[in-house]
């Protein structure tokens, strides 16, 4: 089955799982999946599951996506943020319903990859910023939308401040680190109040405060401390 079937497909069984915006399935049928997962997995790009990427984490399933995606309700004036760039995947399909994606990494060397492929899909609308997405984007706040790509125990209340007063929706996987028990939740935001629902349950990798160490600049540091 050719690259385009295998696409085409995918798309219709998002469909009859519960992907019903057709903007969003639009999306997810524009941007390439083959072009954001391992080499290894390029036969995989269409399958509806996740798939692992490197620094340990995953590129999500294709029906998360959507759903994820869908629940933000997003239309083309919104400015978003995501927490955990990953592939770039997510940030891609935002890019084709959003005015501007805004979205932060915490490992150098996912982003340096996903800006790549941003490039390599003239995708023009993406800003990015490695850093802990625990604190968001204070300087670019605040957003009509924020997408968690990665498991919070608590809704993080520092996403919350920069989730905009007028209608702002944030969509994010809440629940425990292993993962047996997490819920995808939509924040809607009006004014200081703020109500959640629960959506659908998954299982995401978790969101990590901090930035990982830089194990590269600690050797360097240390052959110059031995070496003086």
């Amino acid at each position: 089955m050719s690259t385009e079937s295998r696409k085409i497909r995918l798309v219709m069984d998002l469909r009859n799982a519960g992907v019903t915006d057709t903007r969003v399935l639009a999306a997810m049928e524009r941007i390439p999946r083959e072009k954001f997962v391992e080499e290894a997995f390029h036969d995989q790009a269409y399958a509806n599951q996740a798939l692992p990427i490197s620094c340990g984490q995953t590129i999500s399933q294709p029906l998360v996506v959507g759903l994820m995606t869908q629940a933000l309700e997003i239309t083309d004036r919104h400015k978003i943020l995501e927490v955990g760039t990953g592939s770039g995947y997510q940030a891609a399909i935002l890019s084709k319903l959003a005015r501007r994606v805004y979205t932060i990494e915490r490992h150098r060397d996912l982003m340096q990859v996903a800006e790549r492929r941003f490039k390599e899909c003239n995708l023009h609308n993406i800003t990015t910023l490695v850093g802990d997405g625990y604190k968001g984007w204070p300087a670019q706040a605040p957003f009509d939308r924020i997408l968690v790509t990665a498991a919070a125990r608590l809704v993080p209340p520092e996403l919350v401040a920069q989730l905009s007063d007028e209608g702002g929706i944030m969509v994010l996987p809440v629940g425990d680190v292993g993962g047996l028990h997490q819920e995808v939740i939509r924040v809607r935001k009006e004014g200081t109040q703020f109500q959640s629902e629960r959506l659908f349950p998954v299982r995401f990798v978790p969101l990590v405060q901090g930035l990982p160490q830089d194990h590269s600049a600690a050797r360097r540091a240390a052959r110059e401390r031995e070496e003086s």
